[in-house]
């Protein structure tokens, strides 16, 4: 049995990035948390942090952190069979930002006992937040399985290709051709983003060469940026629906919808302890996903 002193050392190093932060984080000294680590290092005979700047665990570190991260969630569904009054729980979890700006939040919201650690990501990587033993759970495009954890399908997330009145008759005067998007710029979220490409690919034709983009981390950005004719984006039609029936913005394509399927993925250990955030979040998508 790993002390549960070493183990959330180990979690607030990687998470925090430094030894300073995971000791404010604990409310104990650097030097403390240096001495649990490097013996629980030694009990397992291995590296489990490496040095740096971040700091980040290493494999070995991460299935220490996931194990800590269940072991905390167990123990909280333990007391709450006792009768006890459990504090709250830390629930690190990984989110697409569309569904971070759109739905996931009520579900949260109205989810008592917990307090949310949310890693941003696109959601055909955010598997791999769970893969590594970094969240206990994941919104992701991927059905599974991965193994040791359950999936349930959540409905699609549908897109809208979008641009404003003024940038279509600027970039598109003769309509939305493979010529015109070559030269029209568009908005990218990140290196990891596909959604433009995808949609070029479905209604007109493979794509293989890049399309020219601005780049911005942020949903809200992505309709603001269509908004003032910056370019022309994917975006959740939740965010877009009064901007669309205003006119201020318009489909590249009439009726060309992207779907994008999202799954509630998360370890089978936390199950239990999960069930209050699982059923929430399949109440909020029942109500906005398609």
């Amino acid at each position: 049995m790993y002390d549960p002193a070493q183990l959330a050392a180990i979690a607030a190093v990687h998470r925090r990035g430094a030894f300073d932060l995971a000791a404010a984080e604990l409310h104990v000294t650097p030097s403390a948390i240096s001495q649990r680590i490097k013996a629980l290092e030694e009990e397992t005979g291995t590296l489990l942090i490496r040095r740096g700047g971040p700091c980040r665990a290493t494999e070995t570190g991460l299935r220490l952190i996931r194990h800590h991260d269940e072991i905390a969630l167990l123990e909280r569904s333990l007391e709450q069979d006792l009768g006890l009054t459990p504090g709250p729980a830390m629930l690190r979890i990984a989110v697409n930002a569309d569904s971070l700006a759109t739905w996931i939040l009520p579900a949260l919201a109205r989810t008592e006992g917990f307090l949310f650690d949310l890693v941003i990501d696109d959601q055909d990587v955010s598997q791999d937040w769970l893969r590594r033993g970094e969240v206990v759970a994941a919104i992701t495009s991927h059905p599974g399985p991965l193994q040791g954890c359950d999936t349930l399908p959540l409905g699609a997330l549908r897109y809208r290709a979008t641009a404003s009145p003024g940038y279509m008759a600027r970039w598109f005067p003769e309509g939305v051709t493979l010529e015109a998007l070559r030269q029209a710029p568009t908005l990218t979220f990140s290196d990891k983003d596909q959604l433009q490409a995808r949609w070029v690919a479905r209604y007109l034709r493979p794509q293989r060469q890049a399309l020219p983009t601005h780049r911005m981390a942020s949903s809200q950005a992505f309709v603001d940026a269509c908004l003032t004719g910056l370019g022309w984006g994917m975006n959740p039609e939740a965010l877009v629906r009064p901007h669309l029936a205003s006119g201020a913005l318009q489909e590249l394509l009439p009726d060309t919808p992207l779907d994008v399927p999202l799954h509630w993925q998360f370890t089978r250990l936390a199950a239990l302890a999960l069930a209050p955030v699982t059923q929430e979040i399949r109440r909020a998508a029942a109500g906005t996903l398609v």
